[in-house]
């Protein structure tokens, strides 16, 4: 299992909510997921009941988009700028597309990264 850098994962958050696209919520990241639009899909995990966001990291892996599960409710909408959200799923990662490449392979691992480039391009 990779260490994860929040602070990392909130800084990319925040330029791609600046300069690029974020979509805000549980059912939000869930169709961004779905539809081969999440580049990089973070979840509070203080949400009750567990269940919203227990199918996240499966739906990730299958779709080889990198997940992570960070901070607070408040901490994660602290970093778009809302008072709380459950999750976030960056869309565009606008000035944070080199940072995000980096998050990608420490995640995904290069196999994965390979894998998640070939789907995209499809």
């Amino acid at each position: 299992m990779v260490e994860i850098d929040e602070k990392q994962i909130f800084a990319i958050i925040q330029k791609s909510k600046e300069a690029g696209s974020v979509k805000i919520g549980a059912n939000e990241v869930t169709k961004a997921i779905e539809r081969g639009q999440a580049q990089l899909v973070a979840f509070a995990g203080d949400v009750s009941p567990a269940e919203i966001v227990a199918h996240f990291p499966g739906l990730c892996k299958e779709m080889k988009v990198p997940c992570a599960k960070c901070g607070t409710k408040a901490e994660l909408g602290a970093s778009v700028g809302i008072k709380s959200t459950t999750a976030i799923a960056v869309t565009d990662a606008g000035s944070a597309k080199k940072e995000l490449e980096v998050l990608k392979k420490e995640l995904l691992g290069e196999e994965g990264q390979a894998q998640a480039s070939e789907a995209k391009s499809e």
